[in-house]
C-alpha cells in the first residue's frame, strides 16, 4: 500500500516549487493570492477554542520575511482564520497572543494544488496538455448572479461557497469540479462587497 499523500509543503519548498523567495509568497499571501497556514495548540477566541491549522495573516507576520535576511524567526499574532472561513478570530486566551515560528509556515496542497493552477505554473508548452483543468468561470459568475438576484446574499460566505461547488459538480458528467478553496477565492471577493454594501443600506 502507498503511504498517504502529503497534507503540506513548508514555504522553503514552496519557493523551491516556484522559482521564487519566501518573501515573494508572503506578498502575495498579504494580497490574497495564497494562504500561508500553521498549526497551532488549542487557545480560546471568545467563547470558542481553536486549534490545529490556522491561516494567518500575512501582514502581521511580515517581519519575519525582511528580503535583507535578518528578520526575527518567530513572530506573536492575535489573530487568525480557520481555512475556508473568511471570518478573523482574535485570540483571547492567552491574553498575549501566539508565538509562530518562521519554520513552521506551511502552505496546504490543496492551496498549492490551486495555486498553480489558477497562475498556471505548470502549463505544458507548445500547446500540450498541461495539468490544469479549465473550469467555465464566465458560467460561474452568472450563475452566482443569479444566485444572489433570486436567494439574497448569505450571512455565511461558507454557505455560497458550498452552493457554488455543488454547481460545478452538478453540471459535470463526472461531477468533477475545482475545490471548495479555489471556488471561495472567487467568492470572496463578491461576498465581501455584498455584505458591505447590505450593511450600508442598513
Amino acid at each position: 500500500m502507498p503511504l498517504p499523500k502529503r497534507a503540506f509543503v513548508s514555504l522553503a519548498e514552496a519557493a523551491g516549487r516556484w522559482g521564487c523567495q519566501p518573501a515573494d509568497i508572503a506578498e502575495w499571501a498579504s494580497l490574497g493570492n495564497v494562504e500561508i497556514v500553521t498549526g497551532i495548540a488549542p487557545v480560546r477566541c471568545g467563547s470558542e477554542t481553536i486549534g490545529g491549522f490556522v491561516v494567518l495573516s500575512a501582514a502581521d507576520i511580515l517581519p519575519m520575511f525582511r528580503r535583507c535576511g535578518k528578520g526575527p524567526s518567530k513572530s506573536r499574532v492575535r489573530r487568525f482564520r480557520v481555512p475556508d472561513d473568511s471570518e478573523w478570530k482574535f485570540v483571547t486566551e492567552p491574553s498575549e497572543g501566539v508565538i509562530v515560528a518562521l519554520a513552521d509556515l506551511v502552505i496546504l496542497k490543496s492551496e498549492v494544488r490551486r495555486f498553480e493552477a489558477e497562475y498556471e505554473l505548470f502549463r505544458a508548452p507548445h500547446g500540450g496538455k498541461g495539468p490544469e483543468r479549465k473550469y467555465d468561470w464566465d458560467a460561474f459568475y452568472v450563475e452566482l448572479i443569479k444566485r444572489v438576484h433570486f436567494q439574497g446574499v448569505p450571512e455565511k460566505q461558507a454557505e455560497l461557497v458550498e452552493e457554488m461547488t455543488e454547481w460545478f459538480g452538478r453540471r459535470s458528467d463526472t461531477g468533477d469540479g475545482p475545490d471548495s478553496s479555489t471556488v471561495r477565492k472567487r467568492v470572496a471577493p463578491v461576498w465581501r462587497m455584498l455584505k458591505e454594501d447590505t450593511k450600508e443600506a442598513n
